[in-house]
């Protein structure tokens, strides 16, 4: 009999052996499957961030762009300014300019 409940005694051990090796494979699928499943989620997270980050920069950029434009307008309004303001003044002090220049030319000096 002895032998009859050690046979039974290994079968049994044999039986949780195989179990647990079932478990353990079950385990490692569960973790794999897991691990694809986050690598999905991280590399759709990478994706929209990535989305997200060049529509935010491609609008700075427009916003920059329009910018020297208004920059570019507002420095040709200013040099025009400027231009005028000269004109207007060489216009003013032109006769008296002439005049210096005329006086010195004619005047002879000993």
């Amino acid at each position: 009999m002895e032998s009859t409940s050690n046979h039974g005694g290994i079968q049994q051990l044999l039986a949780a052996e195989h179990e647990a090796q079932q478990i353990v494979s079950a385990a490692r699928t569960a973790k794999m499957a897991r691990l694809k499943q986050a690598k999905e989620e991280a590399e759709t997270e990478i994706a929209e961030h990535r989305t997200s980050t060049e529509y935010g920069f491609q609008r700075k950029l427009e916003e920059t762009s329009g910018d020297s434009g208004a920059n570019v307008k507002r420095l040709e309004q200013e040099t025009d300014a400027k231009i005028e303001q000269l004109k207007n003044e060489a216009s003013r002090i032109s006769t008296d300019v002439v005049e210096m220049l005329l006086k010195h030319v004619t005047t002879v000096k000993n």
